[in-house]
């Protein structure tokens, strides 16, 4: 049995430059560095106390992420309403982010944007 999510890890081309965007979309700094790999990890801790992890591996492959490859869609960032989804909008406005603006379906409202290796992001609520 397991409880939820504990954390998601993307490969990142430039960790410097991930990191830092990461740091301007999330308002926050990474919590945890890990080197016990051939890698370099950053780890965010999100307000659920989940872990979002930015990876840059000793020998990465090539390509940036393609949402259509088998594999991760987008990772998805829990809002509590439709409100918070046009605050994070608004946000992703001042800080130069590129996004898809505020999308309402019947499930649910979306923002989507993507990091700069393309990895597919988005704020959501299903209020």
């Amino acid at each position: 049995m397991f409880s939820g999510i504990h954390h998601v890890a993307l490969t990142v081309t430039d960790l410097a430059v991930s990191v830092a965007f990461y740091e301007k979309v999330l308002q926050m700094a990474p919590a945890v560095t890990m080197t016990d790999g051939p890698f370099t990890r950053r780890v965010f801790t999100l307000p659920g106390g989940q872990g979002l992890g930015l990876t840059q591996h000793d020998q990465a492959g090539g390509g940036r992420f393609d949402a259509t490859v088998p594999g991760l869609d987008h990772v998805g960032l829990a809002c509590a309403t439709r409100d918070d989804v046009t605050a994070w909008a608004e946000h992703l406005d001042r800080v130069g982010v590129a996004h898809s603006g505020v999308q309402d379906a019947a499930y649910g409202t979306a923002l989507s944007f993507t990091d700069p290796d393309g990895n597919a992001l988005e704020f959501f609520t299903s209020t």
